[in-house]
């Protein structure tokens, strides 16, 4: 019990602490967001809303289920995250890319690449039921991605090197953007206020794009530069080794960078909405790129063949997903990996290698944040990998699967891709 002289003094700290967190949160500015997007509800964690316990009642009644498209076998198979087993199994568009997660949460988008021209399609899938709907044509959807007002679908028409935006529910366009100077236009971040979105450029030696989401306009394009790379690398790497051993004298020559530049592929905001971590296949690492200034500010080398990322549930750890193969093809049992890197210190705190080997690629965490689901791109598999230890479970499904999504989600809406929460 505290005694009565105490109490007071006790009563006065509280009011007093409670009065100085009040008055620092009163002199912290409100972000200035795009209009009609939700509201950023922790400035220093943009990620503060897609924790364990943040299931939107939106997703209240979808089937706890892992949605995995099969590119060369034109269809998506369906696991029960909970036994491991394949539960369903139905034939989509061709070449099946991503599944992708609506704006409302209502909706699993399947983007059906078809000839990558006008034979493409999104067929819906309700996750009520976990089953098909009839799929709506659109040209060229390698990728689909949602603008944070949700007014707007953007699919990403790779080979037509644009961005088409769309109706979010119905699909009818609303306006194209050309993308010219970045072939391959691939995967997309949006910043911390939601008024632009960065784009990386895959093929053409690589690059990005950072596109103004208020006048929906390419605003600038950025080359990520090889000489500060290996800087870098030389001043974060013991003996001036790679990752893989190689000699940095042997990036200079492409050995390890490739030929013809860098191949960047997914892109993720930090928590605090200062910085950009691109994933690059040849770099075997991930730049990092100050997304106001638009310029490159670091490297951490990682694995061979950087894919994926994907942060945890507590938004404090990055896992960054090597395909082991700067071949876009690739090969079965190749050196796949995945680097858990701390997004405070920047530091790589983990490694797991695929057991025998392995092609993760593309995929997302577990509504419980227990498990890391992949695809085993060019071992026709889904890795779950226990997000504590690393162990690995793999799963056979159909050929050269590619962007899965686990489904339900935590988070209040979707960006897209395979899950990108806010």
């Amino acid at each position: 019990m505290i005694a009565p002289s105490n109490l007071g003094r006790t009563l006065g700290l509280g009011l007093a602490l409670g009065l100085c967190i009040w008055a620092a949160r009163a002199d912290t500015p409100a972000l200035d967001i795009l209009p009609g997007m939700p509201p950023v509800t922790d400035p220093a964690n943009l990620y503060s809303e897609i924790g364990s316990d943040k299931l939107s009642p939106a997703v209240a009644d979808a089937l706890p289920r892992v949605y995995v498209p099969n590119l060369r076998s034109n269809d998506v198979y369906v696991i029960d995250p909970e036994t491991f087993k394949v539960v369903d199994r139905y034939r989509v568009g061709g070449q099946p890319q991503h599944i992708v997660p609506s704006w409302d949460l209502k909706t699993l988008w399947v983007s059906n690449n078809g000839l990558r021209g006008p034979q493409g399609s999104l067929t819906p899938i309700d996750p009520k039921t976990g089953k098909p709907g009839q799929s709506i044509a659109v040209e060229d959807p390698y990728n689909l991605y949602f603008t944070p007002d949700g007014r707007s679908a953007i699919v990403v028409a790779e080979r037509l090197e644009r961005l088409d935006f769309r109706d979010p529910i119905e699909m009818t366009l609303q306006q194209s953007l050309p993308t010219p100077g970045c072939a391959g236009v691939n995967h997309a971040d949006f910043s911390i206020d939601g008024k632009y979105a960065i784009f990386t450029c895959e093929f053409g030696g690589g690059g990005l794009i950072k596109v103004d989401m208020v006048e929906r306009k390419i605003v600038g394009h950025l080359n990520l530069n090889r000489t500060n790379l290996i800087t870098q690398a030389s001043l974060e790497l013991p003996d001036g080794q790679l990752p893989d051993g190689q000699p940095l004298d042997a990036a200079i020559c492409g050995v390890n960078i490739g030929v013809g530049g860098g191949m960047p592929q997914d892109i993720r905001v930090s928590p605090d909405g200062k910085t950009f971590f691109v994933a690059d296949m040849m770099a075997d690492g991930v730049y990092l790129v100050d997304g106001e200034e638009f310029k490159q500010v670091g490297y951490i080398p990682t694995g061979i063949g950087t894919h994926g990322l994907y942060p945890s549930r507590d938004g404090t750890k990055l896992y960054v997903v090597n395909r082991g193969s700067h071949d876009v093809r690739g090969r079965r049992r190749g050196p796949g990996s995945i680097s858990v890197l701390d997004f405070a210190t920047r530091e790589i705190v983990a490694n797991w290698p695929i057991p025998r080997g392995g092609s993760p690629d593309m995929g997302n965490v577990s509504a419980d944040g227990k498990f890391l689901w992949l695809s085993g791109r060019y071992d026709n598999v889904v890795y779950a990998i226990d997000t504590g230890t690393g162990a690995v479970v793999t799963i056979p499904v159909g050929t050269e699967p590619h962007g899965l999504t686990v489904w339900p989600q935590p988070g209040r809406y979707s960006l897209g891709h395979t899950g990108n929460m806010r």
